[in-house]
Formats: structure tokens, C-alpha cells, sequence
């Protein structure tokens, strides 16, 4: 499942997020959601999020939805 909708994105939720230093190089970093930003219900770079690690970024990927 892809990131673009705000319904699918949960606090909890572990992704692969593209941070705004690896847009060119497509490099992903996982994590588990903390925060979601974007308040838009879609986005098709994908929706901003907050992780735990505190790092923010656009959601590529989910990888767990279980929360």
C-alpha cells in the first residue's frame, strides 16, 4: 500500500519514508509513525509524517498497518 491517503496513515504504523535530503537518491528510511502532518485527505508525493525517531518525511511505503 502506497502513502497518498491521510485515512490510511495511523499513529503506530510502520513505514518507509522518503526524507527531503534523499528525494534524489530514493533512499527510504523506516520507521513507526508518530505524528501525521500533511492535512490535506491525499498528497501524491505522499503524506508527511513525524516517526519516533523524530526524522520527517513523505510515506512511500507501508510496511505494518497494525498498530
Amino acid at each position: 500500500m502506497n502513502g497518498t491517503k491521510r485515512v490510511d496513515i495511523k499513529s503506530g504504523m510502520q513505514v518507509l519514508i522518503e526524507l527531503k535530503k534523499d528525494q534524489r537518491s530514493g533512499k527510504l528510511t523506516e520507521g513507526i509513525v508518530k505524528d501525521v502532518l500533511t492535512n490535506s485527505p491525499n498528497h501524491h508525493h505522499g503524506i508527511k509524517v513525524r516517526l519516533r525517531s523524530g526524522k520527517v518525511g513523505r510515506v512511500k511505503k507501508i510496511v505494518n498497518s497494525k498498530q
